[in-house]
């Protein structure tokens, strides 16, 4: 049997209403559908992003992912395919989680119960939609998360912190060049 998997630069890994495609319509031409209810993403979506000096790279903003997915909970082996394919792997995580170590744990987690090797990829952190919190609160906040991985604070609604995160997601693809 032939199986399509998308190929892009980085991935977008979250649960459903991570902001994974408001962060894709944010930083790229494409228009994936935006709605507050899980699933609203049921396909893959691909944007370019735009760089510095006319450089860009290739998004893919994979449908959420829920607990147990690797067991083919919800749509999730159908969804996890699609991580393979990509070279830097961006888990976001909204700032009101409950526990946004615990959550990113819970990703990684059905990441590796899927396909061990993924946990080898590049990671970085994006623990989005922080428009809705003061700036006093991220700083509160940034001990309590306990990531082996580079996090940053972003909104693409205000665009808060995404040329950052374009830096470290160029960098991390790129180890050889500069900014």
């Amino acid at each position: 049997m032939l199986e399509l998997k998308v190929l892009a630069d980085v991935g977008l890994v979250g649960f459903p209403n991570a902001g994974k495609s408001s962060l894709l319509a944010s930083i790229t031409a494409a228009k994936p559908e935006i709605a507050n209810y899980p699933f609203t993403t049921l396909v893959p979506n691909l944007g370019i992003v735009k760089y510095r000096d006319h450089r860009s790279f290739v998004m893919a903003d994979i449908p959420g992912i829920i607990e147990n997915a690797h067991e083919g909970k919800g749509l999730g082996l159908r969804f996890l395919r699609h991580i393979e394919r990509n070279a830097v792997l961006l888990f976001l995580v909204p700032i009101d989680s409950n526990d946004i170590t615990k959550e990113y744990e819970i990703l990684l987690n059905e990441l590796r119960m899927y396909n061990p090797d993924l946990i080898d990829k590049p990671r970085i952190l994006a623990i989005t939609k922080c428009d809705i919190v003061e700036d006093e609160y991220l700083q509160l906040i940034r001990p309590e998360i306990k990531v082996d991985i580079p996090f940053y604070f972003i909104s693409s609604v205000a665009q808060k912190g995404l040329t950052e995160l374009k830096d470290a997601l160029w960098v991390t693809m790129n180890p050889a060049e500069e900014i």
